[in-house]
């Protein structure tokens, strides 16, 4: 089948990025894991629609974004965690020496906050791309943007910033 071969294609390809995204949203590997999957799975259920999709790296993007936000309307049983880290991270090269701080504030700010700062300045994207991939109007992700900015700055008030090339 055609369809399942292009799909399995894009995921291979694709896998490292999303993995790094969902990572960089939910703060930790196996959650990154499990987004990852559950997107995928979603992705395979609707292959054709996706892939006729203008852009199919914003389709996806989207779509683990929404998988991410969604997570607290879970079942309690869906949301345990496990004890231990199931795969270790890899050892990501030290961008700057606040990086704990700076990843334990991202993780006191809301998901939606926590979402547009990811999108915005770890993805590159623009507003309006943000916003897309948020389903929300560019005025929302530029105000959720202001306010986690100003979250962090109360989280932080003696941080320095000195790189963005987190995982």
């Amino acid at each position: 089948m055609r369809d399942e071969r292009e799909y399995v294609q894009y995921a291979q390809t694709r896998l490292p990025a999303l993995r790094r995204l969902a990572y960089r949203l939910c703060g930790d590997w196996s959650g990154a894991d499990d987004l990852v999957q559950e997107c995928l799975v979603a992705l395979y259920r609707h292959w054709r629609r996706a892939s006729a999709a203008d852009e199919l790296d914003a389709y996806v993007r989207t779509m683990l974004v929404h998988t991410y936000l969604s997570e607290r309307q879970r079942s309690w049983s869906r949301r345990v965690s496990p004890f231990a880290e199931v795969t270790p991270p890899p050892a990501p090269p030290v961008a700057f020496e606040h990086r704990v701080d700076l990843l334990a504030a991202l993780a006191r700010l809301t998901r939606g906050q926590r979402a547009v700062l990811v999108l915005r300045y770890w993805e590159d994207l623009d507003v309006a791309q943000t916003a897309a991939a948020l389903g929300c109007s560019p005025g929302t992700v530029k105000s959720q943007t202001s306010d986690a900015i100003a979250a962090l700055r109360r989280l932080l008030p003696n941080y320095v910033p000195g790189g963005s090339d987190l995982p």
